[in-house]
C-alpha cells in the first residue's frame, strides 16, 4: 500500500514513453499514430509497463513536433481523432493501464486562435492572453518578436519564434505592461488551462506530463512562488473533480514541484552544448552522444568516475521530499540522447538495473528496451540534436523495421539503416537479449514492495575512489528489504554486507558477483539484487 500522495496504482506502477509519430504507422502515410499505439499496448503491458506517457498529440503546425499547440482540445489529424484517443484510454484501462497526455501550459503556437485575435489591433477576450509590450520598438531581456501583427508591441516568447508565451503574469514588474498574478488576463489564462484539464478527463485520460511546468509566471525567481501558488489553484480546481487525475511536472526541483500539488518530477540530468542541468548520471553532452571514449557518464565503465557527487545532488531532494511525492528516473526522453550506442549492452544493463531500482516512479522510453540508438540525422520539425532520438521503432526485420508500409522516402524520419539494427521481434527470440532484461527488471520490481516507489532508499557503499554503488530498498509496510549494488567499472571491487542482508541470495544479476562469508564482490559492470 502507498504511502504517499497520489491514487495508489503510482506505486508500483512503470510507464512507457511514446513519441507517437514514430512509434507505429498503421494507414501507411509513414508517420505514426493512435491505431499504432493500441495495437502494441499488448506489447508494452508484457514488457511490464502499465502506465504511458503520449508526447504531444493535439492540433499543431508541428514547428516544435507538437510542442506548439493550435488546437487543445483536438487531436492532430497526422495521428486520428479525438475518438481514437478515446478509444486508447478505453483499450488501455481495459488492460489495467493509464494513459497520461502531454500538456503544454506555457505557450502555444503562433496559429492558435486565441493568438490570433491577441493579435487584432481592437481590444478582445484574448487581448491580454499573451504577453505583450508596450511598442514595437522597447526591447526587452526575455526573447521577443515584433513586426508580425497589427498590434504596435511584441511578443514575449518561451522557446521558439512559433511559441508566443501565455500570460500567467509577472511576480515582479519592472515595466507598466507587466500584470500582476492577480490579474484578470493572469487569471483568465488559469481559467483556459483547467478547462483543457477537464475536457481530456472528462474522456478517460488519466492525467498530465507537463512541459516547462516552472515557466509559467515570469520574474519569479529561483524559488517560483508564484508558479507554485498558480498550479496549486489549477491543480486544485481539477483534483476537486478528478481525485485520482495524475500530474507529473518537468520541473527538476521536486521540492517546490511537489508543493505546487504535482504527484511527481523527474530527475533531469541532461546536458545540451555541454550546458549542465544535473549531475552527469548518464549522459554527457549531444556532441559525445557517438563517442564511447569521451563519455564520462556514470555508466560508462572507461569514463565514470565515483557515484559520490550524483548522490551529494540526489539525496538532499530525496530526503526533503520522500514523504511528499516521487522523484522519477527516466531511461531517456524525446529531449535526450539515447544511451546506445554510447554505452555498451553491458553498460546499459547495469544502467538499467540502477534505474529500474531507485525511488520513484521509473519511465521507460520507446525503443530503450531493445538498445535503439541515438544516430546523427538532420532535424526534423524543430528537433535539432534531439532528433537523433526520436528516430522510428524498430519491430521487425522487414520493410521499414515494421514501422511503416510507406516508401522509405515519405517515413517521419529514416530508420536505422544498419543491418544488424536491434529490432523486437529478434529480440523476443533471444532469451539473452536487452529486451528480456528489461523485462526480468520490470517484473523483479513488481514482485517485491522494496522495489515500490514508495520504499525507502539508504545507502550502504559508494566509495570516492571507487565505481561501487550500493544501497538498501526497504518497504513501507510489509517491511521487506533488498539490496542493490553496481560496479560499472573495470576492475572488481567488493563491500561488506550488513548483518541482516549476510545470509541473502542474489534474486538477479549480470556480470561476475560473488556473495559469501558477509561479503560481496562485484566484477567488472556488474549488477545484483540480494534477497532472501
Amino acid at each position: 500500500m502507498a504511502n504517499l500522495p497520489g491514487p495508489e496504482w503510482l506505486d508500483d506502477a512503470v510507464f512507457y514513453e511514446i513519441y507517437p509519430q514514430s512509434f507505429l504507422d498503421t494507414n501507411g502515410d509513414g508517420i505514426g499514430d493512435i491505431p499504432g499505439i493500441i495495437d502494441r499496448l499488448d506489447y508494452v503491458r508484457g514488457l511490464g509497463c502499465d502506465a504511458l506517457w503520449i508526447n504531444p498529440c493535439f492540433d499543431s503546425p508541428f514547428k516544435d513536433a507538437g510542442y506548439d499547440v493550435s488546437d487543445y482540445m483536438k487531436v492532430a489529424p497526422r495521428y486520428g481523432t479525438n475518438a481514437d484517443l478515446e478509444r486508447l484510454f478505453r483499450e488501455a484501462h481495459s488492460r489495467g493501464m493509464h494513459v497520461l497526455l502531454d500538456l503544454v501550459p506555457g505557450h502555444t503556437s503562433e496559429e492558435h486562435p486565441w493568438f490570433r485575435e491577441s493579435s487584432r489591433v481592437e481590444r478582445n477576450e484574448y487581448t491580454d492572453r499573451y504577453i505583450w509590450t508596450d511598442s514595437a520598438f522597447e526591447g526587452y531581456s526575455m526573447p521577443f518578436i515584433g513586426g508580425e501583427s497589427e498590434r504596435d508591441a511584441t511578443y514575449i516568447l518561451n522557446f521558439f519564434k512559433c511559441q508566443p508565451a501565455l500570460n500567467y503574469g509577472f511576480a515582479t514588474r519592472d515595466r507598466k505592461w507587466q500584470m500582476s498574478t492577480d490579474s484578470p488576463a493572469a487569471r483568465a489564462t488559469r481559467r483556459a488551462m483547467v478547462d483543457v484539464m477537464r475536457f481530456w478527463l472528462s474522456r478517460g485520460c488519466d492525467g498530465f506530463r507537463v512541459d516547462m511546468a516552472n515557466s509559467l509566471v515570469k520574474n519569479d525567481g529561483d524559488d517560483k512562488p508564484e508558479t507554485i501558488r498558480a498550479w496549486q489553484e489549477m491543480l486544485g480546481a481539477v483534483r476537486s473533480e478528478y481525485p485520482d487525475a495524475v500530474f507529473v511536472s518537468e520541473w527538476g526541483t521536486p521540492a517546490q514541484s511537489l508543493e505546487a500539488g504535482f504527484d511527481m518530477d523527474f530527475y533531469l540530468d541532461w546536458r545540451w552544448n555541454g550546458v549542465p542541468n544535473g549531475y552527469n548520471l548518464l549522459a554527457r553532452n549531444v556532441d559525445g552522444a557517438l563517442n564511447v571514449r569521451d563519455d564520462h557518464s556514470y555508466f560508462s565503465a572507461h569514463g565514470g568516475g565515483s557515484v559520490r557527487p550524483f548522490l551529494d545532488q540526489y539525496l538532499p531532494q530525496y530526503e526533503a521530499t520522500r514523504s511528499k511525492g516521487r522523484f522519477c528516473f527516466i531511461t531517456c526522453n524525446h529531449d535526450t540522447p539515447r544511451m546506445a550506442p554510447r554505452l555498451t549492452d553491458r553498460e546499459r544493463r547495469v544502467g538499467y538495473g540502477m534505474l529500474f531500482t531507485m525511488p520513484g516512479v521509473p519511465f521507460l522510453y520507446y525503443g530503450d528496451e531493445i538498445g535503439m540508438r541515438y544516430r546523427d540525422i538532420s532535424t526534423k520539425e524543430g528537433g535539432y540534436a534531439r532528433t537523433g532520438s526520436r528516430t522510428p521503432m524498430q519491430w521487425d526485420g522487414g520493410r521499414n523495421d515494421g514501422f511503416s508500409t510507406a516508401d522509405p522516402e515519405n517515413l517521419y524520419l529514416p530508420v536505422d539503416p544498419d543491418p544488424h539494427a536491434p529490432n523486437v521481434a529478434e529480440q523476443q527470440d533471444d532469451s539473452d537479449s536487452m529486451l528480456h532484461w528489461v523485462e526480468s527488471l520490470l517484473r523483479l520490481r513488481r514482485r517485491h514492495p522494496a522495489l515500490s516507489s514508495s520504499a525507502r532508499l539508504d545507502v550502504v557503499a559508494a566509495p570516492e575512489d571507487g565505481r561501487l554503488f550500493a544501497y538498501r530498498r526497504t518497504a513501507a509496510d510489509e517491511g521487506e528489504s533488498l539490496l542493490v549494488a553496481l560496479n560499472p567499472g573495470l576492475s572488481e571491487e567488493g563491500f561488506d554486507l550488513p548483518a541482516d542482508a549476510a545470509a541473502g541470495r542474489s534474486l538477479l544479476s549480470v556480470g561476475d558477483v560473488r556473495i559469501g562469508g558477509g561479503r560481496a564482490v562485484l566484477g567488472p559492470r556488474s549488477f545484483v539484487v540480494v534477497g532472501k
